[in-house]
Order: C-alpha cells, then structure tokens, then sequence
C-alpha cells in the first residue's frame, strides 16, 4: 500500500541518562486517506531501518460503508519482501506471479520481490457489500545484496504457522523468527524477528535480547519501558541493554520488531535497492511498460514523476 502515503515521519532522540534504553522515540506522520488513515513509521530522515525492516506502515482500524474498500493497483517491487499482517478485516493479494490469496488476521501474506514483481490490493467484493473494517500493517524488509536479484515468490502462512504463547494477562505471537522458545514457520533470507503481544494493564514482556536491532511499536493502549513512557501509535528504537521489559500501564497491543542489519539502501517509491542503477533501471522497466501483468488486472499505477 506504499501508494497511499508519501510523507515522512519526525523523530525525537532521547539522550537522558534517565532513559538510556530508549535510542530514538519515532512519531508517524498521519493522513487521511478519505475515510481511513495511514501512519507511516519508517523509514524517517534520520532513521532509515530497524534491522532488515526499512518500511512500516499502520492502516486504520478503518470503517467502511458498504461499496467501499480499499483499491491499491498493480504496482512494481524489486528488492525487498513485502510482509502483510491483518488485525481485523480481509486484502485481496493479485501477483503477477498469478498468486490470488485473501489475507485475514493473525496470518502473514510475504512477497519476495527480488528482481521484480508487481500485485494489487483490494478489499474483496463479497466484503465491500457490506460495512466492515480493515485494520493492519505492511512492512518491508530489504533483502541481502547477494539476494536482492533472486527469483520473485509470494507464500502465505496462516495462523497455525506462527505460534501463539498465552498466560494469564498476555498473548504473544511469533510473526517472524524465534522468541520465547517458539519459532514461527515464516522463510526469512537474513536474521529477522517480528512478535505480536496484546496485554492486559499491568502486565509485562521482555523484549528478546541478542537481537542486533530491535523496536516496539505501540498498536493500540500504552506501555512503558524503564521509566519511558511509550503511548499509542509510537515506535521506541532501543539499544543493546539487556533485560528490557515493557509493561502495559493499560490495555495494549503492540508488534516487536528487529533483526540484522542488511547495509544500506535507496528507496525510491516501492523500490529498494543496494545501488542507484537498480533504482533506475527499474522506473525504466516500469515506465516502457516491462515488468509483468497482474492476471484479471487492467488498471496500473503510474510512475510518479
């Protein structure tokens, strides 16, 4: 959906020595999108990834009336997978792959784009008849440079394929990698670790150590960590202090995020990659109409200029 909002968050950093273990506190940069809203995280002029993780995105919660939906045409990605998670609501994924495939909650939808893929999101037509609400988030995550020219792939993982972990107050769900003792079953190409946790007031997660990079971001409610307040729709970058807790001073949801760092990277629209002259040659492609068709799509997003 990164055509659906351009602009670029503001950051504050923390250097307090009352709050060591918060680096980066980061504020999205919000917009109405005619009923709906899309607060955009990273990447921000001064913080240009977590880890592996180079773009976030936070739809909603949206509410709309029967007929509408969201229509995100057909538009190109090279170099990065794209991860799509649902809170509430449904998308429709088109490839140009010929992957058809409705992601609903608490599964993932992941693209490789690699070398070049293109695909549409929508809301379903069995959904848009009635009112329904869409709620969810879309992330990028660069590929390695030795990886980033691969064979583009789309896989979809349910819910069974990412294990949840409850106790009295807490929930969480191991979306990417391994935490808790739990390993999600999702393909990764570098070291990445994403975690859903929804928590009752006064209850508490550690953040997993010996993550290379790592953040939080707060969905909905509002936690805190070392004395740091964190509220809703707020992402804390730490540091490497270990032992990190976050606790819930209310009712929350919040996503984990992290990993290895793959070096650093252009992007330009819904392209990423470790050099201009992909970037370039890329719009090229696009722009002389060679990246393949979506099958059953007519519509396109053109080149910005």
């Amino acid at each position: 959906m990164s055509d659906l909002i351009m602009e670029k968050p503001s950051c504050r950093t923390l250097a307090t020595q009352a709050c060591p273990t918060v680096k980066t506190l980061l504020e999205p940069q919000e917009k109405d999108l005619g009923g709906f809203s899309v607060r955009r995280l990273l990447p921000t002029r001064e913080l240009r990834a977590v880890g592996p993780f180079v773009f976030f995105d936070h739809l909603g919660p949206a509410e709309f009336p029967a007929g509408r939906g969201i229509d995100v045409r057909p538009h190109p990605h090279i170099g990065l997978a794209t991860v799509t998670y649902v809170f509430e609501g449904e998308i429709l994924h088109r490839d140009s792959l010929g992957n058809v495939q409705a992601i609903r909650p608490q599964a993932i939808n992941w693209m490789t784009a690699g070398r070049g893929i293109v695909h549409s999101e929508r809301t379903p037509p069995e959904v848009r008849r009635s009112a329904h609400t869409l709620h969810a988030l879309q992330l990028w995550v660069a590929l390695p440079e030795a990886r980033e020219r691969m064979a583009p792939s789309f896989r979809h993982y349910g819910a069974d394929a990412l294990p949840l972990l409850e106790e009295k107050g807490r929930s969480m769900r191991v979306l990417i990698g391994e935490a808790f003792g739990a390993r999600s079953q999702v393909e990764t190409v570098s070291p990445t670790v994403s975690i859903e946790a929804t928590l009752q007031r006064g209850a508490a997660i550690p953040v997993p150590d010996q993550v290379e990079e790592r953040a939080v971001y707060v969905v909905s409610g509002r936690v805190s960590a070392r004395g740091t307040q964190l509220p809703a729709h707020t992402m804390a970058v730490f540091d490497q202090s270990p032992r990190i807790i976050l606790k819930a001073e209310e009712d929350s949801r919040l996503v984990i995020i992290g990993g290895a760092p793959v070096g650093k990277r252009t992007i330009w629209w819904n392209l990423v990659a470790s050099r201009q002259e992909l970037i370039e040659e890329a719009k090229e492609k696009w722009r002389q109409g060679e990246f393949p068709d979506v099958p059953g799509e007519t519509e396109f997003i053109p080149l910005p200029e």
